[in-house]
């Protein structure tokens, strides 16, 4: 039993002695969703052969390994990695998209939706950086297979960071401070143009300008708002969010 075993160790040995014999291996350790030992066997494969084929597509994908094994941190250090030291590769779109997946929002969890919490009180945190991920391939990488999910994550991620905003300004509205919810409803329609919390960013502004005395951008903000929706101002600056988090 001892020389059989010592024998398959020798025959492993011998089946892991080149790169196109890792990477085969890797990779279906990646298929069998065992993302543990593909890492281990991809960080071999980049360390013992650095210059080999396999070892450029093995730093990709570590990303995808370290992302699937909950190493988000490890994720965006080995995407960063391939960026810094492949700037002109064109499989850089790739790093890119992943860094935006890897801090894209989780949906709402089960007990949230069984009690209608909305996800747009939570800080976005991550959000907009995962924006920016998301651009960077949309702007540098418009004909890669990743560009138009990633343009559907940059409208996701845009309405949800709009409704953030919106859910500040109603909570400075709420305590009096008029000034600084204007400027935040103000921040909303310049950035964040075409998101559903727009409607109740105007509602918010049109309310507040009222409070501070400032007839002239109040009626200004009033007939942006009658040119563009329906419907009692008040009832809008004081909507609930749909559902509109619900991605896909």
């Amino acid at each position: 039993m001892l020389a059989l075993a010592l024998t398959g160790c020798a025959h492993r040995k011998l089946m892991l002695n080149s790169p196109v014999a890792v990477y085969k291996q890797a990779k279906k350790e990646l298929a069998d969703y065992n993302y543990n030992s593909a890492i281990k066997l991809l960080l071999r494969l980049t360390a013992v052969y650095p210059f080999s084929m396999q070892a450029r597509q093995a730093q990709l994908d570590l990303i995808f390994a370290y992302y699937r094994a909950g190493q988000n941190e490890a994720a965006i250090n080995a995407a960063n990695t391939f960026i810094q030291q492949h700037p002109t590769q064109p499989r850089c779109d790739y790093a890119w998209y992943m860094k935006g997946v890897v801090d894209f929002p989780n949906r709402a969890n089960p007990i949230e939706r069984a009690f209608g919490a909305s996800l747009a009180k939570r800080p976005p945190l991550k959000l907009r950086k995962s924006f920016d991920d998301f651009r960077t391939v949309v702007e540098r990488y418009p004909h890669s297979i990743y560009a138009r999910d990633a343009w559907q994550r940059m409208i996701y991620l845009r309405d949800r960071l709009a409704a953030y905003d919106v859910y500040v300004a109603r909570y400075y509205y709420m305590r009096s401070a008029y000034v600084a919810a204007a400027r935040r409803t103000k921040m909303v329609l310049d950035r964040y143009q075409g998101a559903p919390a727009t409607r109740s960013a105007l509602a918010l502004m049109i309310l507040s300008y009222r409070r501070l005395g400032l007839k002239i951008p109040a009626e200004q903000a009033q007939r942006v708002y009658e040119k563009n929706f329906k419907g009692s101002i008040i009832a809008a600056a004081a909507l609930r969010h749909p559902h509109w988090w619900r991605f896909w």
